[in-house]
């Protein structure tokens, strides 16, 4: 599993590509496992630390229950206005939640929560970015997997 400072060295611009999909809106979807393994989407929003993906909870949100007990998740970008004019980025790995003790050695700026929260870093296992080729007729699909190259794929 990998940081997020690992994908950027390895594929700084599918990095660059994945992150702009996630700054470009605020809200996104998080795939978690509930306790008796059916999926649960939950809206979420994501944020970048220094080497780090990030997000947080509120206090005991089912996501951050899902995700302490099991960590596999998968993370989908906002799909924006469906133009699909930059991709369709996904991430998935297993988040691992930071000790309240330790927030400060992972946050490299403060973050505005109504109240105390959960912090999960987020580990990539693969990172995916879809969008059309450039005469739009077909899909242009890019995949990352830490240690491998960005494998491409036209479809």
């Amino acid at each position: 599993m990998a940081s997020w400072k690992q994908f950027s060295t390895e594929a700084p611009e599918l990095a660059a590509a994945v992150r702009q999909r996630f700054t470009f809106t605020k809200h996104h979807v998080l795939a978690t496992l509930r306790a008796k393994g059916a999926p649960r989407v939950s809206g979420t929003e994501v944020d970048f630390h220094g080497d780090h993906l990030v997000i947080g909870s509120m206090l005991d949100a089912m996501k951050a229950r899902d995700l302490r007990r099991d960590g596999r998740y998968a993370l989908h970008s906002n799909p924006g206005d469906g133009s699909m004019e930059h991709g369709d980025a996904r991430i998935s790995g297993r988040a691992l939640e930071v000790p309240t003790d330790q927030l400060d050695d992972y946050l490299d700026r403060p973050i505005e929560a109504p109240g105390p929260f959960h912090l999960f870093l987020m580990g990539i296992d693969d990172v995916v970015l879809a969008g059309l080729n450039e005469s739009r007729t077909g899909m242009l699909i890019q995949l990352w997997r830490p240690g491998q190259a960005v494998t491409t794929f036209n479809r």
